[in-house]
């Protein structure tokens, strides 16, 4: 069968705003397949984004967009429909509702919620598949092999293994996932990937940090390095009506994952509006669609004369007492209990903290309630309610810094005190001071976690440092005495305004409270101007001497242990 050649009619399109400090960015997670509720690996997402989105924002780095939303065609859901006696769209406006109170109530700030369901996202679609067919990327043929319904695509053979299913009948299942696949053959509209594994080696050479962490950008090297056969795009609608019909063929129902990709354009509004954002778009994406966005999307998008998003991030999954989440197993974990149970900041903090993008992570509850009573209960909480507490801080205010008690050391490493310090104290000035700047780089290399490892520490040399100096035995009436308390209380004040400063993006409720106490103006919480402990380095301190906030109580409740093992999703 004639195969057209694939021509670019013009070199992909960059956006006019792609770089500089006031640039914009499309901030994206995946369009989550609505088959059923949101479970914790759904937030974890979606709250990676948001924590990218708010730091950015904070940074003053220019106009941004975060979007989210569902996914809303294909097999899955006709058949789930079908399975529930309803209908898809009824199935989908249900659970596509879900998403969003469970990310509005985790207080994801997302700018656009898509639904494939909505006018605007069709008529993307259907330009976008006109443009394909314009440029000679897709051409008709038929298309045979084994189709997994649950991934919504074709898996090789070489991914496949026997198996028995729960009526002991042998069947074949992919390996990576193990869901059940069907031999299924169709005519199908076929998009020519073959003839992209140059340019897309090419893009991943030229742009070593476009997909990150930097395993799964060696695991994207390695794929084009392997057979890159052409892909069905469409599928018999006599099989899927649930879908976006090709457009001039009524016989065809355009692939659901080619539908979901387009989502991205949607947002930004393809094809009129779009060139304002594309292709300044960072994408959050779990591991297993990893090659959806990372080989199908940038091959389908300069097949279609733009250019691939600037960077994909990509995150593993999370793991319940060790166990893969399953309804067969009764462990999806409900996020709307979650929330509930270890507050919004509280279980934003936890997957923030302990999820690590390159490997799978586990939840249980044991684990929830050690981390957040540790790090935010008692480490955070405790150095606040110590540092404002009437019976040290009886002025309730920013008191002054005193120079004689806390002068500059060229060298902390020096083993010579002066004034009142210690070296130690001043090696811990440093890690604090340099702390703005490590997180900003973590953030900008998708490792949250190591960013709230390093707070985490810097918060425990805080406690530290308060210990080792004792300012509840220091005498306020000696005058020489009151310096060195007031001091001390100075610098455990300009910690926490730091940390509460570089927390905002990840416990933003709890950051208000915590900069709210300390009397810190909203203006006052930007992180281009965060500057730690000026009088240190001789400069004047707007903060010294102003009076503190309101005193709204403990900073964050103690969670207490539960008897339950998991909180299971009771909406599935």
């Amino acid at each position: 069968m004639l195969q057209p050649r694939v021509c670019l009619a013009q070199p992909p399109r960059r956006a006019a705003s792609t770089a500089g400090p006031g640039r914009r960015l499309l901030l994206s997670t995946p369009i989550f397949y609505a088959n059923g509720p949101p479970h914790i690996g759904h937030l974890y997402s979606a709250l990676l984004a948001d924590a990218l989105h708010r730091h950015r924002r904070l940074r003053g780095a220019g106009p941004g967009r975060l979007s989210t939303g569902t996914d809303e065609h294909g097999l899955k859901i006709q058949q789930a429909a079908a399975a529930a006696g309803t209908s898809p769209p009824e199935l989908c406006e249900r659970i596509s509702a879900l998403f969003r109170q469970a990310f509005t109530q985790a207080a994801v700030s997302f700018t656009d919620f898509i639904r494939t369901s909505e006018p605007r996202h069709r008529r993307a679609v259907h330009r976008f598949w006109a443009t394909l067919q314009d440029h000679g990327a897709l051409y008709k043929g038929t298309y045979e092999g084994w189709y997994c319904t649950a991934e919504e695509g074709f898996v090789p053979e070489s991914q496949l293994v026997e198996r028995a299913d729960a009526q002991g009948r042998r069947c074949r299942v992919s390996v990576e996932t193990g869901h059940e696949v069907h031999w299924t053959k169709e005519e199908n509209y076929m998009f020519k990937l073959s003839a992209f594994r140059d340019p897309l080696q090419k893009w991943l050479r030229d742009n070593p940090r476009a997909i990150s962490p930097d395993p799964f950008y060696q695991c994207v090297l390695r794929w084009l390095g392997e057979d890159l056969p052409d892909f069905s795009i469409s599928r018999e609608r006599s099989r899927l009506q649930w879908g976006i019909p090709v457009p001039g063929d009524s016989t065809q129902t355009i692939y659901v994952w080619v539908d979901a990709l387009v989502n991205y354009l949607s947002v930004v509004g393809y094809p009129e509006t779009h060139g304002e954002w594309w292709p300044a778009a960072h994408h959050v994406v779990g591991k297993d669609i990893l090659k959806f966005h990372a080989v199908y999307w940038p091959a389908l998008l300069m097949a279609a004369g733009l250019s691939p998003p600037e960077r994909i991030f990509v995150h593993s999954h999370w793991t319940v007492h060790g166990q893969k989440m399953s309804k067969s197993l009764g462990n999806v974990i409900d996020p709307f209990a979650c929330t509930e149970r270890y507050t919004v900041d509280g279980f934003r903090y936890f997957l923030l903290r302990q999820g690590v993008p390159e490997r799978d992570c586990d939840y249980y509850d044991e684990k929830v309630v050690k981390v957040v009573n540790s790090e935010l209960v008692d480490a955070l909480g405790g150095l606040l309610n110590r540092s404002t507490a009437p019976g040290i801080n009886l002025s309730n205010t920013y008191p002054c810094f005193s120079e004689s008690c806390f002068p500059k050391m060229v060298d902390y490493r020096e083993t010579k005190a002066l004034g009142r310090t210690s070296p130690e104290d001043h090696e811990f000035v440093m890690s604090v001071a340099s702390l703005p700047l490590q997180v900003a780089s973590y953030f900008e290399d998708f490792q949250i976690y190591k960013a709230l490892e390093c707070v985490a520490m810097c918060v425990r040399q805080t406690n530290g440092f308060f210990q080792r100096h004792k300012p509840w035995k220091l005498d306020r009436k000696d005058p020489a005495e009151k310096l060195w308390l007031d001091t001390i209380i100075h610098v455990t004040l300009e910690c926490l305004r730091v940390y509460g400063t570089l927390l905002q993006p990840v416990i933003p409720g709890t950051a208000d409270k915590l900069l709210s106490r300390l009397a810190i103006e909203p203006e006052e919480r930007g992180l281009s101007t965060l500057t730690f402990l000026p009088r240190y380095n001789g400069k004047p301190c707007p903060f010294e001497g102003r009076q503190l906030g309101p005193d709204t109580g403990i900073l964050f409740h103690r969670l207490q242990k539960s008897s339950q093992h998991q909180i299971e999703n009771k909406r599935l």
